[in-house]
């Protein structure tokens, strides 16, 4: 009898000789290194890239606060006295009112020195109480805050006045008042 049909109960790597793969049953300990290796995600370790990333990030900081202190801080704050000999509105987008200040320090009734001071004002209402008591030529107390920096907001200058008021020590006009004559 010729033998031309298949045996389905035969392997057919029987005939050839090679013999099946066996299915691998993995071991507890495999199968904890298998899993451990697929949870684990591998990273190279690349100190350049973190250095660079460092050094980005303390510059940014470092700029941040060097913007901050400069702009955004003032690093002096005081009064004033003395005369408002100019004051205007200025800017097209941003507008303030520049001025400048006849400023005279005294000591014992005698004068030590005169300076002219040029300061900026943000505020329309501090500005008007300035024009209004300055128009008159009376001394006038200044709170001011002084900036290393200008903002195209606040000015041309980096001293900020924030209040203005007459000076209560010294009664006196920038002009001198006519004496009036014995008669």
């Amino acid at each position: 009898m010729d033998d031309n049909f298949d045996d389905y109960f035969m392997d057919d790597n029987h005939e050839t000789g090679k013999q099946t793969p066996q299915e691998h049953h993995e071991t507890p300990q495999e199968r904890e290194d298998r899993e451990i290796a697929e949870a684990t995600i591998e990273r190279r370790h690349n100190t350049l890239r973190m250095m660079l990333i460092g050094a980005i990030a303390l510059m940014v900081l470092f700029l941040a606060w060097w913007g901050w202190s400069r702009y955004c801080h003032p690093y002096e704050e005081g009064q004033y006295k003395g005369w408002v000999l100019h004051l205007a509105s200025q800017g097209s987008l941003f507008k303030t009112f520049e001025g400048e200040m006849l400023v005279i320090a005294y000591a014992d009734d005698s004068i030590v020195r005169r300076d002219t001071l040029h300061f900026t004002i943000e505020s329309d209402t501090i500005a008007r109480e300035c024009t209004r008591w300055s128009a008159d030529g009376r001394r006038l107390v200044m709170d001011y805050k002084r900036y290393k920096g200008t903002l195209p907001w606040r000015g041309s200058t980096p001293l900020i006045v924030t209040a203005v008021a007459m000076d209560s020590d010294r009664v006196e006009r920038l002009a001198p008042q006519p004496v009036a004559q014995d008669q």
